[in-house]
């Protein structure tokens, strides 16, 4: 199915049904008196996470969603029946905008997580309501309100712990493939990975983080160049990015590998700049490829001359996906750098706690 992280909708809540104007009429009462009953509530429209789902494809085919309407009240202060709410399924890490106004209702990261995005009408009052003792045989009754309707955007971003970067043919979707059980397309031309792919990497008994390859960039990207920049937003989740570069491209004997690195991130940066993103601030490691393609001596010299031309400070590994060759230190460096943000993270929110401050010893009698 193709991969879709894009899709418009229209949510349509039902409206309350009307109240019933009525009168009692039975043998042997007179004077009855009204009875007429109250409309039912219409359904409303929700939205809910499932990880069944990976893409918003299924929004190319059904783009209108509309919730049934309460019924009309009825004689004996009978109340119409409630509309039937409907749910909608999204994939984790769908966030949720008003169309109109461009306002993010919602930020959906978790499995299970509902929202109502449409609120069913209010059902009608019956002549019943209105009895009183000056009017004791009320004519009057109130319509049924209507349902919510909207226009939602819907963009997901997935979820991953780890992003890909990369000209294409770096060698990500090899590596994605080496290091976990995803299989991604892999071929010796250009552009072979279309859409984001996602794989886990188990390191040992419940130590495992998540990968997200995105198809791989080119210079000019932020003005559509390639395939553009319009899955960049998937990294946007990441705690890490990692610049998988070709140690020696095949038929191009003229490559400059620091020019390409520069071109990669200036895309990145043209894209924060332009999406209100960080992606430029997040973490970024450098990870010299398919460097069995090389004699060793050869490939001490080309890192160290790409590392002093870039001015390079961050973490640099050389690894050979195709071989497997110093991707399980890399992923065990990467589990290891996931920890020590997520325990950061915890004492940050630990330590923000207020304190009560203690101005008098504490008497239970009080």
């Amino acid at each position: 199915m193709k991969f879709v992280d894009e899709a418009e909708i229209t949510v349509q809540a039902g409206n309350g049904g009307h109240g019933a104007l009525s009168f009692r009429r039975e043998k042997y009462i007179p004077r009855g008196g009204p009875d007429g009953g109250n409309g039912g509530r219409g359904g409303s429209v929700h939205l809910q996470v499932t990880d069944d789902l990976n893409t918003l494809a299924d929004f190319r085919f059904v783009r209108h969603y509309q919730a049934k309407g309460g019924g009309t009240g009825a004689g004996k202060v009978k109340t119409g029946q409630a509309g039937e709410d409907i749910i909608v399924k999204i994939p984790i890490g769908t966030m949720v905008y008003d169309s109109q106004t461009g306002e993010l209702i919602a930020d959906m990261t978790e499995d299970g997580e509902e929202i109502i995005v449409a609120v069913g009408g209010d059902g009608g009052l019956g002549n019943t309501v209105f009895k009183s003792s000056t009017n004791q045989a009320p004519r009057k009754i109130t319509k049924g309100k209507p349902g919510d309707v909207r226009k939602l955007h819907l963009e997901l971003k997935v979820l991953a712990d780890v992003g890909l970067l990369g000209l294409p043919n770096a060698g990500k979707s090899t590596f994605l493939r080496a290091v976990s059980q995803a299989t991604p397309k892999v071929a010796n031309y250009p552009f072979t990975t279309l859409h984001p792919e996602l794989g886990v990497v188990s390191i040992g008994m419940g130590s495992s983080f998540v990968i997200a390859d995105i198809p791989g960039l080119i210079e000019g990207a932020a003005q559509g160049a390639g395939l553009g920049i319009q899955f960049l937003r998937h990294l946007a989740r990441t705690k890490l990015l990692l610049h998988i570069v070709d140690i020696a491209p095949y038929g191009d004997e003229d490559a400059n590998l620091a020019s390409d690195v520069t071109t990669i991130a200036g895309e990145l940066s043209q894209y924060s700049d332009e999406a209100g993103a960080e992606l430029d601030k997040l973490d970024r490691w450098l990870v010299i490829n398919k460097t069995d393609v090389v004699l060793v001596e050869d490939r001490k010299r080309i890192v160290a001359d790409l590392v002093k031309e870039l001015d390079w400070q961050g973490p640099v590994y050389t690894i050979s996906a195709i071989g497997r060759q110093g991707t399980q230190e890399l992923c065990n460096d990467i589990m290891n750098y996931i920890d020590a943000e997520i325990r950061a993270g915890q004492e940050e929110v630990f330590v923000s706690i207020p304190q009560p401050e203690i101005t008098e010893p504490y008497d239970p009698s009080k």
